[in-house]
């Protein structure tokens, strides 16, 4: 008898496992080269239906070696063309030919290509797709109650993330080195399962790259040339919780309840997020709320009132426009990160959906931040109103987002006012940071004192705005010591004093006027004078004298302090911390940041000193 399988059989190893049985004795397998070229671009593409397919043609040689079949390759090879449309049939139809051709027996598991052979008067063997039990994967014998995820890797050890939430630890869950056999054949199993199992899909499938969702593990298996090597991980939640095991659950469950929100939890890597949105999307379903999520890959373990989207047709703004004809009252957005995420979640928001966002951040204002240039200014409150930060698995900070028109804090003049992001602590109801547009830049000020930032943002800012009226005024330097809240010096040379103070003192009024703050116009001969006796905002240092060479910046001291550790300061700023070399001075090489910082520095004729490291 003459045999043809078609693309199907191949790769589910049906024929071999009949040869062997004896069911085939002596007969002839024509393997026709459109089958040949289809599973070799499956494979190139890093399909494992390509692999498996291989495979079992090897297994046919061998049998073939063996005397138990003839093999024979036919017809024509399956081209380009012919690949790209073999959803519509055109590998199935050369197939169909090369039965008719050899007066052979088709065998396929493929319901269509049975049926069109049949209406075409071929002799068919119609096989029923393979259902495999499908156990405990291989790779789960990793996971224990406490683990959080499993890293596998051809020539390394096994690894695992395992511990409590906000405790967990990075360490090896064996001794012996993963063989490349041992690690295939548990990426084999999961896409197989993914493939066939009811509680499983494959998320994801491009060349080198398959994502898995296999119960409640998400699992990414990576191959050359995507990856040097063959590595597998493997991710699960450890825990589960609801509303209640937070801070703040009260205050926050009457807030998502009281109206539609725009919420965005924030937090760095493995604090917590996604956990904590899944408690949220469950008490909001649980209260009578329609809510979806949209995720890529979907891997929130939710309940199953909870529908779970993901790409359409590879873009979540097609996903977002079908939701909106759905018209959830909350959506799950996991994770926002790309600008076309922010704008689809912000566009859905402005369609009156409640939203619930999950973003990386490492301080809950970051959250906020990646708003910014992403979203007109002024529309960030109604987008988002509630930023939920989470450290170590719990709820770290909760601000609340509004917008008021007034003068920002920190400034004076009522012609000042304009409109404000205010970030509040939801707490305390204490305002924690302001947003707003200042100079045509959008700005951020913190308004309570942090270690990282001696120097306010608004006195940043009003430094920044004073130096630039002044500049305006004047062609020589400019250096504004801010004083207080409404007092600034600014230094010019001598020689043009007269012309920042202008006639009767017009011309520094009206800046004075502008932006709402005293100026005292002093000399920079009196700010060298003030730095050298202690009495201005630097400390008191060598005032040295750069030299610039091709290579190098070079500040040289004076007296031996070869090896000291000093500050370098500009006009009392600090720039950096270095260490004299042993010829007395210190080298900045030429186009790294610091130079750079070093070279604006000293073009704008700004006063550079040296002060011991204390």
């Amino acid at each position: 008898m003459n045999i043809v399988p078609d693309t199907s059989v191949v790769v589910d190893g049906r024929i071999s496992k009949r040869v062997e049985d004896g069911e085939y004795d002596g007969d002839t397998v024509y393997i026709p080269e459109a089958v040949v070229g289809e599973v070799e671009a499956q494979a190139n593409s890093g399909r494992q239906t390509g692999w498996d397919a291989l495979e079992e043609l090897q297994r046919l040689v061998e049998l073939a070696d063996d005397g138990k079949i003839s093999i024979k390759y036919v017809g024509e090879r399956a081209g380009e063309e012919d690949i790209q449309r073999a959803a519509a049939g055109a590998i199935d139809a050369i197939i169909r030919d090369v039965a008719m051709e050899h007066d052979a027996r088709l065998l396929t598991s493929d319901i269509v290509q049975a049926e069109v052979a049949k209406g075409k008067g071929i002799d068919v063997e119609y096989l029923e797709p393979l259902e495999r039990e499908l156990g405990e994967l291989g790779l789960e014998q990793y996971f224990d109650e406490l683990t959080m995820s499993v890293h596998l890797k051809e020539g390394m050890v096994p690894m695992v993330k395992r511990g409590e939430v906000g405790d967990i630890e990075y360490q090896p869950a064996g001794e012996e080195e993963l063989d490349r056999e041992t690690i295939e054949e548990y990426a084999n199993e999961v896409i197989t399962t993914a493939k066939r199992d009811d509680d499983a899909f494959v998320e994801l499938s491009e060349e080198g790259m398959t994502i898995a969702q296999v119960r409640d593990m998400r699992i990414a298996v990576s191959r050359p040339p995507f990856s040097e090597a063959v590595e597998i991980t493997a991710v699960r939640p450890i825990v589960k919780t609801t509303m209640d095991d937070y801070e703040h659950a009260d205050e926050l469950r009457e807030r998502l309840l009281k109206r539609d929100r725009g919420v965005l939890i924030a937090g760095a890597p493995g604090a917590g997020k996604s956990t904590f949105a899944q408690a949220v999307a469950e008490f909001l379903s649980e209260h009578d709320n329609v809510v979806k999520t949209m995720e890529k890959p979907r891997d929130l373990q939710v309940g199953k009132e909870v529908t779970q989207y993901t790409e359409l047709g590879g873009e979540m703004s097609k996903t977002a426009d079908s939701l909106l004809m759905v018209r959830p009252d909350y959506t799950i957005y996991d994770e926002v990160r790309k600008t076309d995420d922010f704008e689809v979640f912000a566009d859905m928001r402005l369609a009156g959906v409640g939203m619930v966002g999950v973003v990386h951040a490492t301080r809950p204002i970051d959250a906020l931040q990646r708003l910014v240039g992403r979203v007109e200014l002024g529309m960030i409150p109604q987008i988002v109103d509630t930023v939920v930060y989470i450290e170590e698995g719990d709820v770290e900070t909760v601000y609340d987002v509004t917008t008021e028109v007034k003068v920002p804090e920190g400034l004076m003049e009522e012609d000042l006012a304009r409109p404000v992001i205010q970030v509040k602590d939801f707490a305390t109801g204490t305002p924690a940071y302001e947003i707003y547009t200042f100079n045509r830049q959008v700005v951020t000020v913190p308004l309570e004192e942090t270690d990282e930032a001696p120097e306010s943002g608004v006195d940043k800012l009003a430094k920044q705005e004073v130096e630039r009226e002044i500049q305006a005024a004047t062609r020589g330097p400019v250096e504004v010591d801010i004083r207080g809240p409404n007092e600034a010096v600014v230094y010019v040379s001598e020689d043009e004093i007269s012309h920042v103070i202008g006639k009767g003192g017009g011309r520094i009024s009206d800046i004075e006027e502008r932006l709402g703050i005293n100026i005292d116009v002093r000399t920079l001969d009196e700010r060298t004078t003030e730095t050298a006796g202690g009495g201005g905002a630097t400390t008191a240092g060598q005032v040295v004298t750069p030299e610039v060479t091709s290579r190098h910046i070079i500040l040289p001291l004076s007296g031996d302090r070869a090896g000291e550790t000093v500050e370098v300061q500009a006009d009392g700023e600090y720039l950096f911390t270095a260490t004299v070399g042993r010829g007395g001075d210190i080298q900045v090489s030429r186009g790294s940041a610091i130079a750079e910082e070093l070279e604006r520095a000293i073009d704008r004729e700004r006063t550079i000193t040296v002060v011991p490291n204390e």
